[in-house]
């Protein structure tokens, strides 16, 4: 079966740092309306996070190929939008200053270019006219906007599916075991250094007759934490090296452990309190959960907008 015309501009888009107007590029893609997408526009779009992608998969060209191919479906679909919803704009008869348009070309030369040189430099080398450039920033402008109140704007997530999101999804806010922990210290000087387990005996004994564990770490600890009294609050197993995490899950509450030897330190450890793994408390993930809900009714309204959109419009995708 013959390649289609689309995925043969793949090899434009990876051939070349910009995307030349070739016979392939300058095809026609869809039609919107009477708006015609060319496969330059389409190449054009996707052309900044096509190179970051060239770059990512350089040694992975197969992988590069298909993901390029994505790329280019996902800009053609953005580019459908985006024509959806300016003639929406065009038909309910809103309109855009002159003034507003020459605002966000200033703007856009002082944030990315700098000057009008550089942004004329830049414009050349890409293939686009000035007025090209322009008529983009015009269109962002005009599909951002009507974004922001079709589909952004008061988004209301109530308590109760807040709290119902909560219970069906108990897994995604688990903390596994944890334990108050309080460290000590004794780095070596090498890998056979006993001065450092040396030491840790002698601060042992001082536990076993009374001393106190923070104290000792503010003393003879050479650890991170040893001006907070060797406290590493609550932790979970991945945070502490191995063999630290095996003793320390170990532990009973209020022990303190044997001297722990490994090749670059010797700890001491006091596990000062215990909590089995269980959800994450509501209160805790309220805003995460409020954050997850609003994105998907932002996602529910986008579509139900741009499904209805699609019913009233011409659309024709060329393979």
């Amino acid at each position: 079966m013959k390649p289609s015309r689309f995925i043969l501009v793949l090899a434009a888009v990876a051939a070349v740092p910009v995307c030349g107007r070739s016979e392939v590029t300058d095809g026609v893609k869809a039609i919107v309306n009477d708006k015609v997408i060319t496969y330059q526009e389409v190449v054009d779009y996707a052309h900044d996070a096509a190179t970051a992608m060239r770059e990512q998969y350089a040694s992975q060209p197969e992988v590069f190929q298909r993901k390029l191919d994505q790329l280019l479906n996902d800009a053609l679909d953005q580019l459908v939008e985006r024509q959806l919803i300016l003639h929406s704009f065009d038909t309910d008869g809103y309109k855009l200053p002159d003034g507003v348009v020459d605002e966000l070309v200033r703007d856009r030369i002082r944030e990315q270019f700098g000057d009008r040189v550089t942004l004329m430099k830049t414009l050349q080398a890409r293939g686009i006219t000035f007025e090209q450039f322009r008529d983009q920033l015009r269109d962002q402008y005009i599909t951002a906007a009507l974004r922001r109140q079709m589909v952004q704007q008061e988004v209301i997530i109530s308590p109760v599916k807040i709290q119902d999101y909560y219970q069906s999804h108990q897994n995604d806010f688990k903390v596994d075991d944890q334990v108050k922990l309080r460290m000590i210290v004794f780095n070596k000087a090498s890998a056979d250094d006993t001065n450092a387990l040396g030491m840790a005996a002698e601060v042992q004994a001082k536990l076993k007759d009374g001393a106190s564990f923070a104290e000792m770490a503010g003393i003879y600890s050479q650890g991170s934490q040893q001006h907070q009294g060797g406290d590493w609050g609550w932790v979970e197993r991945p945070v502490l090296r191995k063999e630290l995490a095996n003793t320390a899950f170990a532990m009973k509450k209020g022990q303190v452990s044997e001297p722990i030897n490994t090749p670059d330190a010797v700890y001491l450890m006091l596990v000062e309190d215990k909590k089995d793994a269980a959800p994450k408390p509501l209160a805790d993930v309220r805003g995460e959960i409020e954050k997850t809900l609003r994105i998907q009714e932002q996602t529910h309204r986008q579509k139900v907008w741009i499904d209805g959109l699609k019913k009233k419009t011409f659309i024709l995708i060329i393979p």
